[in-house]
């Protein structure tokens, strides 16, 4: 069984366009047509306040339990990619480690990567010696 798995919105996202005081902002608007769709069981949508990548349009991250791999994602747009971060997000939810093959990857993931983070068990991540 997989680890639950994490799809952070950026709500506070302007996308670089300017935004009346109440208006709604493109990151809200994706979170919220990502709130509208199946999301596959054990995948949570959560908003949060700010990823710091505001020059890259909208931001998503997608992380789950100790063993994957965290990816952010940028130049997301509210109208045009909902649907593929459901095939991203579900991808990655089948994926033990979080790394999807290069191959399988959507399109946009591959060429909008803003970071990826390793997970917390990682064999990359030196282990504090104990003795």
């Amino acid at each position: 069984m997989t680890a639950p798995v994490e799809l952070l919105v950026c709500v506070k996202c302007r996308r670089g366009e300017e935004i009346p005081e109440e208006g709604l902002r493109p990151g809200q608007r994706l979170h919220d047509a990502l709130a509208a769709r199946d999301l596959p069981e054990g995948v949570t949508l959560t908003p949060v306040e700010c990823l710091q990548n505001c020059d890259s349009g909208c931001s998503v991250a997608m992380r789950g339990g100790p063993a994957r791999w965290t990816y952010v994602y940028g130049n997301l747009h509210e109208a045009s990619h909902p649907d593929l971060l459901v095939e991203g997000v579900t991808l990655y939810h089948g994926a033990s480690d979080g790394v999807i093959p290069w191959r399988a990857r959507p399109e946009h993931f591959k060429r909008n990567c803003i970071a990826r983070i390793p997970p917390e068990t990682s064999p990359e991540t030196p282990q504090e010696d104990k003795t």
